[in-house]
């Protein structure tokens, strides 16, 4: 977790060239760009095992991005109050309390879904995610710049989670939103949708083989969309050339 944050620590903050500007530059680098589940591949403990299902996917993304939002805006407003020697430290006392108050929350309110994810979401505390923007980011970084890095870091996270898991569920299971009542209550049972018939879901992508190769086709497509669009823009540069 240290080597990790160090790296993400050594790498310069992003510019933040008017509130517009940096806006876009930091949502651009949680959600795609800069991706902490398909792009630096952190988090991949949580990322693999709980994402056998939408709903566990969600709730584990939901409880991941609060977590990251209030560090990042926790070590914002103390980054001219820490001494270096400590500072480090600091960051992982910080986010170890907001995880034990989420893990508590989940469980006073939430107790199946907790359950069912359980020792994942005390976890969350060593998802090298949260330390690399603490350190490489919001100590750098004023109140709402951090903020959004919180905000777009943890839904980029959320959203491959999801992904992940609902992918893995319909092929898995055969079923999309399965237990949804877990995290919305006993209305949300109504949501489960059968995409395939009862027997015929493939028992690999539920197990933790499934898991692997389904983040490996996620940033196998991300990393196409990328080429095909860097392709796209140099032909059309060269056709701007040559005209």
């Amino acid at each position: 977790m240290n080597q990790t944050a160090t790296t993400a620590a050594s790498d310069p903050p992003l510019p933040i060239r008017g509130v517009s500007q940096g806006t876009r530059e930091i949502w651009a680098n949680g959600l795609w760009q800069g991706n902490p589940g398909l792009v630096q591949l952190l988090g991949l403990c949580p990322l693999l095992a709980v994402s056998n299902t939408a709903v566990n996917g969600l709730g584990l993304g939901l409880a991941t991005l609060v977590v990251l939002v209030l560090s990042n805006c926790a070590v914002s407003l103390l980054r001219g109050q820490l001494a270096a020697e400590v500072r480090i430290p600091a960051f992982v006392l910080i986010i170890a309390t907001l995880v034990t108050v989420v893990d508590l929350s989940l469980q006073a309110w939430l107790h199946d879904l907790s359950r069912t994810l359980g020792i994942f979401v005390p976890l969350i505390v060593t998802n090298c995610t949260l330390l690399a923007r603490a350190e490489a980011f919001a100590s750098r970084q004023p109140l709402l710049p951090a903020l959004h890095d919180g905000l777009a870091q943890g839904l980029g996270f959320a959203l491959v989670l999801i992904a992940l898991g609902a992918g893995r569920e319909m092929i898995g299971q055969g079923t999309l939103l399965a237990d949804a009542e877990l995290l919305f209550g006993a209305w949300a049972s109504v949501l489960e949708i059968r995409v395939l018939p009862q027997g015929w879901g493939l028992l690999l992508a539920t197990l933790p083989p499934g898991a692997f190769i389904g983040l490996g086709l996620l940033v196998a497509l991300r990393q196409h969309l990328v080429s095909r669009k860097t392709q796209g823009r140099a032909a059309a540069k060269s056709a701007g050339q040559s005209a």
